[in-house]
C-alpha cells in the first residue's frame, strides 16, 4: 500500500508543479509582451491542463486501483472519460483565448466603429459555434469508448435515415434558430451595439447567441427575441450603416410666435450642446391649425442615445426661451 500512496502523492505534486510552471511562463511572457493579451488569456487554461496531466499520470501509474481496491478496467475507463472531457475543456479554453486575443488586437487598430461591431458579433458567434462543435465531438468520442455502443453501431447507422428525419422534425425550430444565428453574424443584418426597434420596442442589442438575441430597452428591461425573428420579419435597425440619427422636436405654438428669434435660439442651443454632432439642423413651420402653428426643429446626433438626449435638451431650452422671452407665443385657449 505504501508504493501506490507514494505514487498518488507524486502525481498530485507533479500536477501542481506543471500548473505552476506553465502559469509562471505565461505570466513572464505577458510581462514581456504587454501589447499581446494572448498570454494572460491562456492562464485561464491552467485548471483543465492540470486535470489532463493528473488523469494521464493516474492512468499510467494506476495507484487508485490498488488504494481503492476496484476493478482496474473500470477505473481506467472512468479515467479515460475524464481525460477526454478535460481535453475538450482545454481545447475550448485555448480556442476562446486565441479568439479573444485576436479580437482585442483588432479593436486597437480598427478605426471604423461599425466594422468593429460587425467583427465583434461574428467572432462571438464563431466562438460559440466552435465551442458547440468541440462539445459534440468530445461527447461522441466518450460514447465510442463504450463497447456496447460500438456493437450496436451498425444498427444505429442503418436506422440513421429514420432517426435523422425524426430529429429534424423535432428540432426544426432549434435548427432554424441555429442557422439564423449564423446568418445574422455573417450577413451583418444586426450587430452587438445596434439600436433596433422590435415589436414597437426600441432598444440596444446586448447579446447574440445561437438561439436568441437580447435587446436592452430604454428602461433597462431585457427583450429576449429568437434569432429567427430577424430573418423572417421586418425590423428597424437605426445604426445599420451610419450610427448618426436625425432628431425631431415638434412644438405647437401660438400664431404670434417669433419664428426667426426661435430659430436663432435653437442655433445657439445646438452650438453649446455636447450631443449635437455639428452636421445639420433646421427649424421650420410645418403646419398650422385655427388655433396653433406646428414648429419642427431637426438636428443630427452621433448615436441614438445622443439623439434622444439632444431632443430633450432642445425641447426644454426652446420652451424655457418662449416662457421667459415671449410668453405670448405659448398656445392659449381663446373664447369668443
Amino acid at each position: 500500500m505504501l508504493w501506490p500512496l507514494l505514487t498518488l502523492l507524486a502525481t498530485v505534486a507533479l500536477t501542481l508543479a506543471v500548473g505552476w510552471v506553465v502559469d509562471q511562463v505565461l505570466q513572464r511572457a505577458d510581462t514581456r509582451h504587454p501589447g499581446t493579451p494572448l498570454w494572460a488569456l491562456l492562464r485561464r487554461c491552467r485548471v483543465p491542463l492540470q486535470v489532463v496531466v493528473a488523469t494521464g499520470l493516474l492512468m499510467a501509474g494506476r495507484p487508485l486501483a490498488h488504494l481503492l481496491d476496484i476493478d482496474d478496467h473500470d477505473l481506467r475507463h472512468g479515467l479515460l472519460l475524464v481525460l477526454i472531457a478535460a481535453t475538450g475543456w482545454l481545447a475550448v479554453r485555448i480556442t476562446a483565448a486565441v479568439v479573444e486575443s485576436a479580437l482585442s488586437r483588432y479593436e486597437t487598430t480598427a478605426g471604423d466603429p461599425a466594422r468593429l461591431q460587425r467583427v465583434r458579433t461574428q467572432v462571438g458567434m464563431l466562438r460559440r459555434v466552435v465551442g458547440a462543435l468541440v462539445a459534440v465531438v468530445t461527447v461522441a468520442v466518450m460514447l465510442l469508448t463504450f463497447s456496447t455502443l460500438r456493437a450496436v453501431g451498425a444498427s444505429l447507422l442503418a436506422s440513421a435515415g429514420i432517426i435523422g428525419i425524426v430529429v429534424g422534425i423535432a428540432a426544426q425550430s432549434t435548427l432554424g434558430n441555429f442557422f439564423a444565428g449564423l446568418q445574422i453574424a455573417f450577413g451583418d443584418t444586426v450587430r452587438i451595439g445596434d439600436t433596433v426597434v422590435v415589436e414597437d420596442q426600441q432598444g440596444t442589442v446586448e447579446e447574440i447567441t445561437l438561439s436568441y438575441l437580447v435587446v436592452r430597452l430604454w428602461d433597462h428591461r431585457r427583450l429576449i427575441v429568437p434569432v429567427s425573428y430577424f430573418v423572417s420579419k421586418p425590423f428597424e435597425n437605426w445604426t445599420r450603416k451610419d450610427p448618426g440619427l436625425l432628431g425631431v422636436v415638434l412644438l405647437h405654438l401660438d400664431h404670434s410666435t417669433p419664428v426667426p428669434a426661435l430659430r436663432e435660439h435653437l442655433r445657439a442651443t445646438l452650438a453649446g450642446s455636447v450631443h449635437w454632432d455639428g452636421q445639420e439642423w433646421a427649424l421650420r413651420v410645418v403646419d398650422s391649425t385655427p388655433s396653433t402653428i406646428v414648429v419642427r426643429a431637426t438636428m443630427t446626433a452621433r448615436t441614438p442615445e445622443d439623439a434622444f438626449l439632444l431632443r430633450c435638451e432642445v425641447r426644454e431650452d426652446l420652451l424655457a426661451f418662449l416662457r421667459d422671452e415671449h410668453p405670448q407665443a405659448l398656445p392659449r385657449l381663446r373664447t369668443q
